[in-house]
């Protein structure tokens, strides 16, 4: 947390358009309506919302990056949604599971809140990347893995 809240000033230089291919593959295989609720867990400064045409709510545990957003974002972690169970027709998670404190926990809450569709990226290079592909199988039906540069993207269900 700390890393990103001292980033926060040049996060959107460093990674926006790396992430945004990323977005756009997950955006382009979940067949998003705009009667949809979506949740983007790890948002950062919420860029990735701004792709989506639909209802739409970003979480950051950073304050300095939800500062930085022109979207109204929510400060909070993965491991505790202040959210109700499966209000949400799609969630996901771009480059961020690896960030979390509690992997089974964050993964559990997500789809608690989740009611249809999810999509997430996994950096392939980090050390929790067998543990983090395995959970997501284990937790939601993945209907299509698309290997991307740097991550691993998941599409599925729940």
């Amino acid at each position: 947390m700390e890393f990103y809240n001292k980033i926060a000033n040049g996060y959107d230089e460093l990674y926006k358009e790396e992430q945004l291919k990323k977005i756009r593959i997950i955006k382009d295989n979940l067949n998003v309506k705009k009667t949809d609720f979506l949740l983007d867990v790890g948002t950062g400064t919420g860029f990735a919302l701004e792709l989506f045409d639909c209802k739409k709510i970003g979480i950051d545990p950073s304050v300095e990056l939800l500062k930085k957003s022109k979207l109204p974002l929510i400060k909070g972690k993965a491991e505790c949604l202040p959210f109700p169970n499966n209000i949400f027709d799609i969630v996901i998670s771009v480059t961020a599971i690896h960030h979390f404190d509690d992997l089974e926990e964050g993964i559990s809450e997500i789809k608690r809140v989740a009611k249809d569709r999810v999509g997430f990226s996994l950096l392939k290079k980090s050390p929790k990347f067998e543990k983090i592909k395995k959970l997501i199988k284990k937790n939601f039906k993945i209907k299509k893995e698309i290997n991307e540069e740097k991550d691993l993207i998941m599409i599925g269900t729940i």
